[in-house]
């Protein structure tokens, strides 16, 4: 496995095993696969209502503690947010069984987004999270944040896959020392990436599947990922691309699928900020 350092020397686990829409009863059995695979990065949140299920698989794992890097992530909070922070995170803990996380994300940049972000910065002083950042946010809102507080965000996960590559937000990212991470890695199949011809010849010329070549062309950005499965076999694929590498050339091929549009939904529609900012999570 290889290692990124985020901003305050913490080391991850450059590709690690997601949940997000694996339902809970069957997240158990996805982890304790996962971590059998030799995955060591678990991400979960609270809005996938999974987090428990998580927690069960590390305990039964037998794997210590110290050898995991675990990501959950914050649900938007209204004011006074620094008050229902504590409270969602000390949920997510309790839901996990840990006695702290390695990685705690602001899931979207709504609700009170400042007051947020202050409770999260408590929570990593206190130790009860080895680092902090943000998810879906975009360079201005990023930026915004980095100004006017005392804690950089350490990562910001990120809808980033061939089809929507997030160059511009990669080089912000790297200027102020943030580890780009991303979900949506291959898309959900959108676009008919699993059979798209360049990606496919790209994967025959190392004998690799194409989502081993999109993990592969992540990780070579130097970018996090936690690809998704419930299949024992596509867990052991996704986690097996670390003995090949892509040339200058097949870089720059993927790189002329980009579109510069999200495939899912975009963060700057009014309609999606409501709906986003409207949906509560009750434990």
């Amino acid at each position: 496995m290889q290692y990124v350092t985020l901003n305050n020397g913490v080391k991850m686990p450059v590709l690690g095993f997601g949940v997000f829409q694996i339902p809970a009863e069957q997240t158990e059995q996805a982890v304790t696969d996962a971590l059998a695979a030799g995955y060591r990065l678990l991400d979960t949140a609270a809005a996938y209502g999974n987090e428990e299920a998580v927690g069960h698989a590390i305990k039964s794992s037998g794997i210590p503690r110290e050898a995991l890097f675990v990501t959950t992530k914050l649900w938007v909070q209204d004011a006074p947010a620094q008050d229902n922070t504590r409270r969602a995170f000390d949920a997510s803990l309790h839901k996990l069984g840990l006695d702290h996380v390695d990685l705690y994300l602001m899931h979207q940049p709504y609700g009170d987004v400042y007051g947020q972000w202050r409770a999260m910065e408590a929570v990593h002083r206190e130790g009860l999270a080895k680092a902090i950042g943000v998810s879906n946010f975009y360079p201005d809102r990023l930026l915004d944040l980095i100004l006017n507080n005392e804690i950089t965000p350490a990562v910001n996960q990120i809808e980033t896959h061939p089809f929507f590559q997030r160059a511009t937000d990669h080089v912000l990212m790297r200027e102020h020392g943030v580890q780009h991470e991303a979900w949506g890695g291959f898309a959900e199949g959108k676009n008919d990436l699993f059979a798209n011809p360049v990606l496919s010849e790209i994967g025959e010329a190392h004998g690799k599947s194409v989502p081993q070549v999109v993990l592969r062309w992540l990780v070579q950005r130097g970018i996090v990922t936690i690809p998704k499965s419930v299949n024992p076999d596509r867990m052991a694929q996704n986690i097996d691309v670390f003995d090949f590498e892509l040339s200058e050339h097949q870089m720059s091929r993927i790189t002329d699928l980009d579109t510069g549009t999200t495939l899912f939904f975009d963060h700057h529609d009014p309609a999606m900020v409501d709906w986003l900012s409207k949906r509560r999570l009750t434990d």
